[in-house]
């Protein structure tokens, strides 16, 4: 079964017909079964690895989707972590080089993205190949970068622990073990803020560690990179000690890369963010001791909090490879660089076979790519069911169809079955653009279908004549604004709805609500700023070196939006701050409906019965407060009073989503962090739903109208 919050997962409630006898039953219909309906493309992969000797096996790991391997060369994927790990999050796979059936593996994904991260729960180990698994602690470690392991020694191992994203956390910096993981020594640890976002060791005297700290954080509006503590620590006593190396390096550094070239271990390589005009490409040829800057194209180090990553050739020290948007190669030391053509843009990390450097895995947005001629052609990522998806619906055609939005890849339909025995990729198409979320069909025309996009982006498509058209309400440039400048602060995944009672009225959320009575070619204001409103949380994305401002830090924007089925115009509206208001005049006016004792969140997801109008559920997530407590309020008029109904979910898992069955009144299904949940009462009793699914994110959630 697949892993990731993907479509194919979150969509396969859609055909439950079953009726409980009563709503206290209490027996799980556990016969049934989550199937997989595609699409084949692959997620965001984080880490890969090869296995010297065995050019045919390699390793990869999922953002959300956990553990995978080829014993073909990339021809197909099986996963290995299914059924053994609690999370699906990867950041780190290791392969001991001294007995490759030793895998370690340490969970939570590096690149800290404010919309699609999960945390980890520690380090696993495999001694089989990955076909069984032991939990070797580090629970609390949130995001794993890097795992070395000694060439002699496969139970001696050090973990890069880059720590938690939301919040301080002590468990940061440099752990090692010497007997398999039973017992860890925290051998670098500088504060509560600064991680290990990379490690690299000598092949040759592993004994010689380099370390490279990262001061980090992030609020919903804000990431922080770079800080005290930051910056390159080596060791020559295997860990025991370490100092800080800064001789030609900047005073103020934030994410780094780091590798060593096997084949002269005097010399490093270290990709670094710093301020304009000292961030790029730095060498040093004496062991680390002194630096110097060779290349500071920026190319070689944007958004360095999602990538800054470099592989050394072991074969040739002049030989290196930068992960960014494009994966560029340098042969002559990172003087100049070329771009290499890959399957998918967004690189995250590169393994180089020491047998035959021709040959060579890629992780990157798209999946795990495998090249055995340098990087001419690569083996296909349309095999890899790792994708991201952030938003799910199904239409009402027959068989129905199944939209959703991919993280870093196209908003798609795909087909509930097929007349050819199975769903294939003929029966899939694109509907939207890139990062898209929310989703919306016409209900009395379902071929025409509309989202939304990064970068207050709003399409209409219609598959019958293959014809989109643009219709943002308001065209502005965002990249490098500010969001309290703007018209309008649209949500990296704003929603739009499409109202069931009139398809040709549709609704957008920014921090405003906007309608169109004729398709999106014109568009009207119908409430005042609907969120708290905090110009603080409106400027700069991020700092203090690299200014982050593309989108995904706007703050204080809708999030989500619902229409009773029962009332045109009764419009439920959810802030990304955690505010609710309703309107039930169609935007005439407004009542502010938040629950006074819910804290500040992300109204995640809002869910209006099908059974009674003015009841409803809402998700409220605080994961980016730092807190992943499970939030779920229940109202049965109009959001008067509300009442908390998330007692018995796991307190470390918190909820996205919770949808109600549309048969049995009552029955409710929830979404969290690592799995799926019912309720037969309301809530007031939940228990876990699993079936055949693994411990993945529930992004969202949708029950088909069959």
């Amino acid at each position: 079964m697949t892993r990731s919050a993907c479509l194919y997962l979150l969509c396969t409630l859609l055909g439950l017909a079953w009726t409980p006898a009563s709503a206290s039953t209490k027996t799980l219909p556990n016969q049934l079964e989550l199937r997989e309906i595609g699409p084949w493309r692959g997620g965001r992969v984080t880490t890969v690895s090869g296995v010297p000797g065995d050019p045919m096996r390699y390793y990869m790991g999922a953002a959300g989707g956990g553990v995978w391997r080829t014993i073909n060369g990339g021809a197909s994927w099986e996963n290995l972590s299914d059924g053994h790990f609690r999370v699906g999050t990867i950041g780190a796979i290791a392969v001991a080089p001294s007995d490759p059936k030793v895998l370690w593996v340490g969970t939570g994904e590096a690149p800290i993205r404010g919309v699609t991260t999960s945390h980890g729960d520690g380090v696993w180990r495999s001694v089989d190949e990955g076909a069984s698994w032991t939990h070797l602690g580090l629970k609390d470690a949130g995001q794993i970068s890097r795992i070395k392991v000694h060439p002699q020694d496969p139970d001696t191992a050090w973990i890069a622990v880059q720590g938690q994203i939301w919040g301080p956390s002590e468990q940061r910096g440099v752990f090692k073990t010497t007997d398999g993981g039973a017992s860890w020594e925290h051998v670098l640890k500088v504060n509560a803020s600064t991680g290990a976002a990379d490690l690299a060791m000598d092949p040759n005297n592993p004994d010689h560690l380099y370390a490279a700290l990262w001061h980090h954080g992030r609020t919903p509006w804000f990431i922080l990179s770079g800080g005290e503590g930051g910056g390159i620590y080596k060791s020559t006593d295997g860990g025991s000690s370490w100092r800080q190396v800064t001789a030609g390096l900047p005073a103020l550094v934030g994410k780094i890369g780091l590798d060593l070239a096997a084949s002269m271990p005097s010399r490093l390589y270290a990709i670094v963010e710093a301020e304009l005009g000292l961030g790029g490409l730095y060498v040093s040829d004496d062991f680390g001791e002194q630096w110097r800057l060779v290349n500071g194209r920026r190319v070689l180090h944007s958004r360095p909090w999602y990538y800054n990553h470099i592989t050394v050739d072991p074969t040739d020290a002049d030989t290196v490879w930068v992960q960014n948007v494009p994966l560029m190669k340098s042969t002559d030391g990172g003087v100049s660089f070329e771009r290499v053509s890959t399957p998918h843009v967004d690189h995250h990390d590169h393994w180089i076979n020491p047998d035959n450097p021709l040959n060579m895995i890629s992780g990157n947005d798209g999946g795990g790519t495998i090249t055995y001629d340098g990087g001419e052609t690569w083996s296909s990522q349309l095999n890899q069911p790792t994708a991201q998806f952030y938003r799910v619906i199904a239409d009402r055609q027959q068989p129905f169809r199944i939209y959703g939005g991919q993280q870093d890849n196209t908003t798609l339909s795909i087909a509930s079955a097929s007349a050819t025995g199975g769903i294939g990729a003929d029966d899939a198409y694109d509907v939207g653009g890139g990062e898209s979320a929310h989703i919306a069909f016409d209900p009395d025309q379902p071929t025409r279908v509309y989202a939304t996009t990064i970068n207050n982006t709003l399409t209409e498509y219609d598959h019958s004549n293959n014809h989109q058209r643009s219709i943002v309400p308001y065209p502005e440039h965002v990249y490098g604004m500010n969001s309290r400048d703007l018209k309008y602060r649209a949500n990296w995944n704003a929603p739009v709805l499409v109202s069931a009672h009139d398809p040709s009225v549709i609704y957008y959320g920014t921090q405003l609500l906007l309608k169109s009575t004729d398709r999106g070619r014109n568009w009207r204001e119908i409430s005042p700023d609907l969120t708290r409103n905090e110009p603080e949380k409106q400027g700069l994305n991020g700092g203090p070196i690299t200014p982050e401002n593309v989108g995904a830090e706007f703050y204080n924007t809708l999030f989500y939006l619902a229409e009773s089925p029962q009332s045109a115009g009764t419009i439920w509206a959810g802030a990304d701050d955690g505010l609710i208001h309703l309107t039930r005049d169609d935007g005439d006016s407004w009542s502010a409906i938040t629950p006074a004792e819910a804290p500040e969140g992300q109204v995640n997801a809002i869910e209006l019965s099908p059974h009674r109008d003015g009841k409803a559920y809402y998700a409220l997530t605080r994961y980016k407060l730092n807190d992943f407590r499970p939030y779920i309020y229940r109202t049965g008029d109009f959001g008067q009073s509300w009442q908390r109904i998330d007692g018995g979910l796991p307190d470390d898992s918190f909820v996205r989503v919770v949808r109600e069955d549309p048969r049995q009144e009552g029955v409710l299904y929830a979404g969290t962090e690592q799995g799926l949940w019912l309720s037969w009462n309301e809530g007031k009793d939940w228990q876990a739903w699993q079936m055949n699914l693994p411990p993945v994110p529930i992004t969202d959630l949708t029950i088909a109208d069959d």
